[in-house]
């Protein structure tokens, strides 16, 4: 007899197979779903990324455009070779300087404009025209009269349009020479002191002229004329002068190609600043034009040859000064005519006598364009905005082109390499976007930046990796599992602690009192690790009954106290070494014997509060890692006799290395993107020392500062773009080699 099975009736199996069926349906439409859902997402964060990286080139991109020119105006004024041109900023009306006077012409169609003032020449000729970037200029002529004059355009709105009106204010005429002979060549300057000039006439002898003035209590200005004697040192035909606007030094370039200094400091006492330089680029060239750049620290060299150089004063010693060849720029194939500098940055033109010009850039040392060659052409002009270059021909002609050219300053070596900036006494990698006059050398060399990056991330990842893996390998492999437990979660919980508290801790609290021991921390790892060595020895030589009292895997508790003690000990004995071996302050042992410089705020306090914010991370992913070997490895190995710790050491180790790795370089992304920490934690000075007593800036925290103060599309705006790109490829290329890496350890230990 059958028995029916109890607990109800059977279910047929029609009905059985039919519940399994449906069951198995929405499981695979619920996993369908669910491939889905995860593929979208994963999309969906992929695209994100590309648009981030396309956004951020998009902003790099117009850094390295070349710059372009369009020709704008082609119009005819006067005939006879202009002596001088300009343009004002709207690019409307241009003056012209020729042996006759000034004249101002409209560009749209080059009639002749009102002075606007009285040019009072009388007999007298123009014979020559100072040299200067700016409209505040003299006229050398004919009868041994220096005129300074000043073009100044008004502009007003009329009517929704801008109307531009020049204006050509006139001084008094100083006389230079007596006996009217004709002023050659002129440099000229307006110092707080009054103007200053130099003249050469035909017999190439030097006379240094200087307008004293004086103003009394009534506001009334009183002009005194005084002359100054000039040494006679200066060999060869004089064919330029330049004189800075300080009124400080006057270059002198012959034909033979030298250039002299004069220092004019002690008027009363002019000095042949020492020997003369070869400043011109072949053998037999003679200097044929100097200008300075905006800023009057770097001197501009064009030659007979078509050379053109930029030149720097350094100090050899206490007084000396020198020049030095700081750049040389793309050859012209004719004699250099004419030089005229940027108002608004290091950039220059250079315009030789066959009408080739070219358009330079004093920091970078790179010609960045030649424009097509102009007839006859005699005299250059370079807009006030930087965005235009005006050109006339000895006939009369005038040319214009419009000027695009945003990022002059930017190139790769500028970014990446040594730039000999003004100042300095050699080529240099440095980091300073901003300044506070209008002829600042901005300096764009993000090294600094990447090497403060890779530096902090250094210090951190040698606090932070033996901590936390160590501490991973002993919870994972040595800890009760009860207290594992409770040990674990509090370190991810030091993970959701935000950075901007750990580096404001960091900055106000650590910093200083880090300051106050430092002997002492550098003999911590050995203090503590002799403490830890004789509480073991001491342990070992506790009866066993008292042993007992422990419960294994709870052994580290007793080594709390130990640690501390350690700590204490090491501090104490770090004021002892200090006051015996340290000459009573370290500070002043580390810089008289080795030439170290101790900040409040360096790296070593990075290292400490960047590794505590690392350490969760690494201590994590590892002990995951770690506990996830398979059981049966440890259970294999100590079954053969090996000891706990030869198990962790040679199976759990190599099995859970990708897992470890992956865990460190997760540790190490972290770490090359902090910000907070290392902008609070440092000095945030962009410098290049590996000592771990002084601070740095990381790129992160760079961008952090200097991105809200950058305007819109601007050079540094985009510099930033570029730190932030590199980030993005050295995060990418190192979790690209992380990966790579990972694999091949895990193909390397499967089999274990």
């Amino acid at each position: 007899m059958v028995q029916q099975p109890t607990g109800g009736p059977a279910r047929p199996a029609r009905l059985r197979g039919f519940a399994l069926s449906s069951r198995l349906k929405r499981r695979l439409v619920a996993d369908g779903v669910a491939r889905r859902v995860v593929t979208l997402g994963g999309m969906i964060i992929i695209g994100s990324i590309l648009s981030i990286l396309i956004v951020i080139i998009g902003q790099v991109y117009p850094l390295f455009a070349p710059p372009s020119v369009e020709p704008a105006v082609n119009v005819t004024l006067a005939s006879g070779p202009p002596l001088r041109v300009g343009i004002d900023e709207y690019q409307t009306v241009a003056y012209r300087v020729g042996a006759e006077g000034v004249s101002f012409h409209a560009l749209k169609d080059g009639a002749p404009l009102p002075l606007g003032g009285e040019l009072a020449l009388g007999d007298a000729r123009v014979t020559c025209v100072s040299q200067g970037g700016d409209d505040q200029f003299a006229l050398g002529l004919s009868d041994g009269r220096v005129l300074p004059v000043a073009v100044h355009f008004d502009v007003e709105h009329v009517a929704g349009q801008r109307e531009v009106t020049p204006q050509l204010r006139v001084r008094d005429p100083v006389l230079v020479y007596e006996h009217g002979a004709a002023v050659r060549l002129l440099a000229y300057a307006v110092t707080p002191a009054g103007p200053v000039m130099a003249t050469v006439t035909g017999a190439d002898r030097i006379v240094l002229t200087a307008v004293e003035e004086t103003t009394s209590l009534m506001d009334e200005t009183t002009s005194t004329t005084v002359q100054y004697a000039v040494p006679d040192g200066i060999s060869g035909e004089i064919t330029a002068l330049a004189m800075d606007q300080r009124g400080d030094d006057l270059f002198v370039g012959t034909a033979a190609g030298a250039v002299w200094r004069l220092d004019l400091r002690d008027k009363a006492d002019v000095q042949v600043g020492g020997s003369p330089v070869q400043a011109a680029s072949a053998p037999g060239a003679g200097i044929s034009a100097l200008q300075f750049l905006i800023g009057d620290r770097t001197l501009v060299v064009g030659d007979s040859g078509g050379g053109v150089s930029t030149w720097q004063m350094l100090r050899a010693g206490a007084d000396a000064r020198h020049l030095v060849r700081v750049n040389t720029f793309a050859p012209h194939a004719g004699r250099i005519v004419a030089i005229q500098a940027s108002r608004r940055d290091k950039g220059f033109l250079a315009l030789d006598d066959r009408g080739v010009i070219h358009l330079n850039y004093g920091t970078t040392g790179k010609t960045l364009l030649t424009l097509p060659p102009v007839a006859d052409a005699a005299a250059l002009a370079y807009a006030p905005k930087a965005d235009g270059i005006l050109a006339v021909g000895a006939q009369g002609g005038l040319q214009t082109w419009a000027l695009k050219n945003r990022h002059p300053e930017i190139t790769l070596k500028s970014l990446f390499g040594k730039i000999w900036y003004e100042g300095y006494d050699a080529p240099a990698y440095v980091w300073q976007s901003t300044g506070g006059s209008d002829d600042f050398e901005a300096k764009f060399s993000l090294t600094p930046l990447l090497y403060g990056t890779l530096k902090g991330t250094l210090y951190a990842l040698l606090f932070a990796v033996p901590l936390a893996l160590l501490g991973a390998l002993y919870a994972s492999q040595f800890m009760h599992p009860n207290l594992r437990q409770r040990v674990k979660p509090v370190v991810e919980i030091m993970a959701a602690l935000p950075s901007v508290v750990l580096g404001f801790i960091a900055g106000l609290w650590l910093a200083p009192n880090m300051e106050k021991i430092v002997p002492g921390i550098f003999l911590m790892p050995f203090v503590m690790a002799g403490c830890i060595l004789a509480a073991l020895v001491l342990w070992r030589r506790c009866p066993r009954a008292v042993r007992h009292w422990v419960k294994p895997g709870y052994e580290f508790m007793l080594l709390i106290p130990v640690v501390l003690g350690g700590g204490w000990l090491a501090i104490q004995l770090g004021a002892g070494v200090e006051h015996v071996f340290l000459q009573g302050d370290y500070r002043h042992w580390l810089l008289s014997v080795l030439g170290l410089t101790f900040d409040q705020r360096n790296s070593l306090v990075v290292g400490f509060a960047m590794g505590f914010a690392v350490v969760p991370i690494i201590f994590t992913i590892a002990e995951d890692s770690l506990s996830s070997v398979p059981q049966h490895l440890r259970a294999a190995s100590l079954a053969l006799g090996a000891t706990p710790w030869q198990t962790a050491i040679r199976v759990v180790l190599p099995t859970a290395s990708p897992g470890i790795f992956s865990a460190v370089m997760i540790g190490l992304g972290r770490a090359v993107g902090e910000t907070m920490i290392v902008l609070m934690a440092t000095g945030n000075t962009p410098v290049m020392d590996l000592s771990i007593f002084s601070g740095f800036r990381a790129m992160s925290a760079n961008i952090a500062v200097e991105l809200p103060e950058a305007p819109d599309g601007g050079t540094l705006f985009r510099v930033l773009f570029v730190a932030a790109l590199l980030l993005f490829m050295l995060t990418f290329i190192m979790n690209t080699a992380a990966e790579l890496i990972r694999l091949r350890l895990r193909k390397r230990y499967r089999y274990l």
